[in-house]
């Protein structure tokens, strides 16, 4: 498939300004296909919808969309082009870490808004990037006291290796001790690895409180498979940072999947008022053969939403005060609940969710209201040092 960027712009009446150009890099293709399009259809809509009402500042958007194909190379190229070519006003999306170590430098150098819409392992303190997903330590902190109070302490971790993976490992660890359980077993698998019969049996041998797996990826979803037919699914809970990601609840079997307890800021189960309107508005837009929508792409939503309120706020799309405008804790309501910027590390505040793999759904167990993004150590302030451009490693 050729790289190709595809102009969208919505209706727009004679006496409309010129269209704002802004910038959207998806994986619209190849291995990430799976996660791209659904971030990628939650994006438009959010920009659709803000189109429908009259755009910003009397302009519409004009998306530069630029499809990644999976490939690293591609989002070097692509950032490049959105800033010196297309001079857009803010580029969205990437979602891997390393596609956003990536993009992040390039935009940083060329002062360009970068907005990054996946939950991802911590530690970005850049002011000119935002980030609407979560960190590890909020999810694993609130799934690791619900493994406590329902089963036990003991846990062994399962995790994609690479920086993610490796750092939640690290979260996880850390929450264990801090409820008085501990870590009993430990193992990171390459994202192509699909093949667990030793693992399964190692936890066997272990017989652990819970499981709690980080996967990533379509080869690690062959787990679940295993696992049940081993019969584990009935014997030792499994919970999930990421099951869910790209529509595995209505992908695989309920016999397979039934019971994994998982936690995110999004599930179309969610009955509040927003999402009873938004969920068939999507629908309408897109049909009903998408999948299942979790909090992976509906960060997507939310960060073009929140540019868009940052700009009305600041009367101007110019970086500088957008992003002054973001710093004042800017926020929107949304299908998952309020979300709004913290102006310390510019990453979000978010209803958080406890639920249940249940029938091709989840189960809303608990909800957890305008949950904090973690920073360890108050190592990013970019209030008292608005020139910090690092990532850090979270000190846990």
């Amino acid at each position: 498939m050729a790289a190709s960027a595809v102009p969208l712009v919505g209706l727009r009446s004679a006496r409309a300004s010129e269209p704002i150009a802004v910038g959207a890099i998806y994986d619209l293709s190849g291995p990430l296909q799976g996660f791209g399009d659904n971030q990628w259809r939650c994006a438009k809509l959010a920009i659709d919808q803000i189109n429908e009402a009259g755009g910003l500042l009397g302009s519409q958007l004009e998306v530069k969309l630029y499809d990644a194909q999976s490939e690293m190379q591609f989002y070097n190229q692509f950032a490049n082009q959105l800033a010196l070519r297309d001079r857009v006003a803010v580029v969205q999306g990437g979602l891997t870490s390393s596609s956003r170590e990536v993009i992040r430098p390039i935009l940083h150098r060329l002062h360009t808004l970068y907005v990054y819409n996946t939950n991802y392992e911590g530690g970005v303190c850049d002011r000119n990037f935002f980030a609407t997903g979560a960190t590890p330590g909020i999810y694993v902190d609130l799934l690791l006291q619900a493994a406590a109070d329902r089963w036990g302490k003991r846990v062994y971790v399962l995790a994609a290796d690479y920086n993610y993976g490796q750092i939640s490992a690290q979260w996880i660890r850390k929450a264990a001790q801090g409820l008085g359980g501990e870590v009993v077993g430990e193992e990171f698998f390459p994202l192509d690895v699909n093949q667990f019969g030793a693992t399964i049996s190692r936890i066997q041998a272990v017989e652990p409180d819970v499981v709690l797996n980080v996967f990533v990826g379509p080869a690690h979803e062959a787990f679940y498979g295993q696992w049940a037919s081993a019969g584990m699914n009935q014997r030792i809970p499994m919970m999930s940072t990421t099951f869910g990601g790209t529509s595995e609840i209505v992908r695989m079997p309920p016999e397979v999947v039934n019971g994994i307890m998982v936690i995110g800021s999004y599930y179309e189960s969610l009955d509040n008022a927003f999402n009873q309107a938004w969920l068939p508005d999507f629908r309408r837009r897109y049909g009903t053969d998408y999948g299942y929508l979790t909090d992976v792409p509906i960060k997507d939503w939310y960060g073009w939403t929140l540019w868009a309120e940052a700009v009305r706020q600041a009367g101007t799309v110019e970086r500088e005060a957008v992003i002054e405008a973001l710093e004042t804790g800017i926020g929107v309501d949304g299908p998952g609940g309020p979300v709004s910027i913290d102006p310390t590390t510019h990453h979000c505040f978010m209803d958080t969710h406890l639920a249940e793999a249940r029938d091709g759904e989840f189960r809303i167990l608990q909800r957890y209201q305008g949950v904090a993004p973690t920073n360890p150590a108050a190592q990013c302030d970019l209030q008292a040092r608005p020139d910090t451009n690092t990532m850090f490693t979270p000190d846990i």
